[in-house]
């Protein structure tokens, strides 16, 4: 099964369907297993260029994971050098046109633009979130490391991942949740009921003072 849920952990093993995307909320913890793909902005952009030329692109991405990273080199002994979540943003224009070929889930670092979770609906897809600065743990899940396509591109290029147990949280799921506004919708509702606390100043700065 690609969606399995044990206790507080769902697993996910791509491919995926709609169905499979169907059972993912904004706030999930999902960790990944199998195979995932590396892309960022050069890649993309070749990608949606590809696409527009009526070009087949270099990997089929129906019912795959795309991760936005740039890995650093690996270092002795390692598949992989750091490899945490670049800004998911600047991958918006490039987006919609994936999801229109059957990718079903991205992974990356921040809020999305409205265009993009819109796409996310009609296609029947979902955007997770990993955690920024934390690349170093995030690769200790990364087994092997393949380079796919677009091998000029250096660490920009797209690679599969072999991994065990990627974590993520589902940021904007399929039918239109979105986690990051959840939390600030949160944080407002405290503020205005008078249960957020600012923290207080420090004594010296209360007091005017300093050494």
């Amino acid at each position: 099964m690609p969606i399995t849920r044990t206790n507080d952990e769902i697993r996910a093993e791509p491919p995926f369907t709609d169905d499979d995307v169907a059972q993912l909320r904004a706030g999930d913890h999902v960790k990944f297993y199998g195979a995932i793909y590396t892309a960022r902005d050069a890649a993309h952009r070749r990608m949606v260029e590809a696409l527009g030329k009526g070009e087949p692109l270099p990997i089929d991405v129906r019912g795959q994971v795309i991760y936005y990273v740039g890995p650093s080199p690996a270092r002795p002994g390692r598949a992989i050098g750091s490899a945490g979540p670049t800004t998911s943003m600047r991958l918006d224009p490039f987006t919609p046109p994936l999801l229109e070929q059957g990718l079903k889930v991205i992974i990356g670092k921040g809020g999305r633009g409205s265009v993009v979770k819109q796409s996310l609906q009609d296609h029947k897809a979902v955007y997770l979130l990993a955690i920024g600065g934390a690349g170093a743990l995030l690769s200790k899940t990364i087994k092997s490391v393949d380079v796919i396509a677009y091998e000029d591109l250096g660490t920009e290029s797209i690679k599969k991942l072999t991994v065990e147990g990627f974590p993520a949280i589902v940021c904007c799921d399929m039918y239109g949740g979105d986690l990051l506004l959840q939390g600030k919708d949160q944080w407002r509702q405290q503020e205005k009921l008078g249960a957020y606390q600012p923290v207080a100043p420090l004594a010296e700065e209360k007091d005017g003072g300093g050494s």
